[in-house]
């Protein structure tokens, strides 16, 4: 496969390599972006391969709440000039509103909200504003008590990231701040049991393959999986992870401080994932220019 300047630019600024070493990488994965960003962490030359999505479409986060029962909502747009518009944003809160009381996408689309499906309402805002827009994902949350947060807010209750999270008693205050947490850290599961385990395998192969690079004899390298391990753990589950608001403890033991459990999360980041085709002007004149 042709490694393309463009590959090499998304690959360096997603883990801080050197521009041969994100090259090399690539040319040894076959152009193959997450392979090559394991690549180079198990060389050692990635300074931060964190990026677990990266933000390319636009559009709002919507959260609501109806008793222990939550929603967030993703509703993408071509550029971020629609989410700051009146009409888009009465939308996307009417539509989570409604899905409230649906299990998914297709569902909400088939609801109605004053005699219009949602899909009908989706099409002719479509139509008004010129821009096209899609209903990405719906995330759902029940607990004894479920509070909320959105980050960059454009309006009440929605934004670039919205975050839920449940408790197993009522402390609306602590709850906030545990999901200012979630927003800031992006933690990838509650604890370790709701870990991800492809996930788990992938990293433990990671920090395998880190350790053999060392050198060292074999006992070694298993007391470095374990502690590395244990390290990935504290660092990705969100019961384990230091508390962004203090850091002296972890959430998981600011929870038992605060009286609550923490029973669940989600959090959504608008166009987390999706990749978004940069246009390179000075590319397109110069072959133009060329006949």
């Amino acid at each position: 496969m042709a490694i393309t300047a463009a590959m090499v630019k998304e690959l360096r600024d997603t883990t801080g390599a050197g521009m041969m070493d994100a090259k090399k990488a690539l040319t040894e994965t076959d152009g193959d972006m997450q392979a090559a960003v394991d690549w180079l962490r198990t060389k050692g030359l990635a300074k931060a391969a964190k990026k677990s999505g990266r933000t390319a479409a636009e559009g709002l986060v919507a959260v609501a709440v109806d008793g222990g029962y939550g929603v967030a909502l993703e509703v993408n747009s071509e550029t971020d000039f629609v989410g700051k518009n009146a009409e888009f944003q009465k939308m996307v809160a009417d539509f989570a509103k409604t899905a409230l009381n649906v299990g998914s996408v297709e569902e909400l689309k088939t609801s109605e909200i004053n005699g219009k499906t949602v899909d009908t309402i989706l099409t002719d805002k479509i139509a008004t504003i010129g821009e096209n827009m899609t209903i990405r994902r719906i995330a759902h949350l029940s607990a004894a008590s479920v509070v909320t947060y959105v980050h960059n807010a454009a309006a009440t209750d929605m934004g670039k990231i919205g975050v839920l999270v449940g408790l197993s008693g009522e402390n609306t205050e602590f709850g906030r701040q545990v999901a200012m947490h979630v927003a800031a850290a992006n933690p990838a599961s509650l604890s370790e049991a709701d870990l991800d385990p492809a996930m788990l395998d992938k990293e433990r192969q990671v920090q395998i393959d880190i350790a053999r690079e060392s050198g060292k004899p074999e006992q070694v390298i298993e007391k470095m999986i374990e502690g590395r391990m244990k390290k990935y753990m504290a660092e990705v589950t969100l019961l384990n992870q230091q508390f962004v608001l203090n850091p002296d403890l972890t959430v998981g033991k600011a929870a038992e401080e605060a009286g609550v459990e923490i029973t669940g999360f989600v959090r959504l980041e608008v166009g987390e994932g999706i990749e978004k085709v940069v246009e390179d002007f000075a590319a397109e004149v110069a072959k133009v220019s060329q006949g």
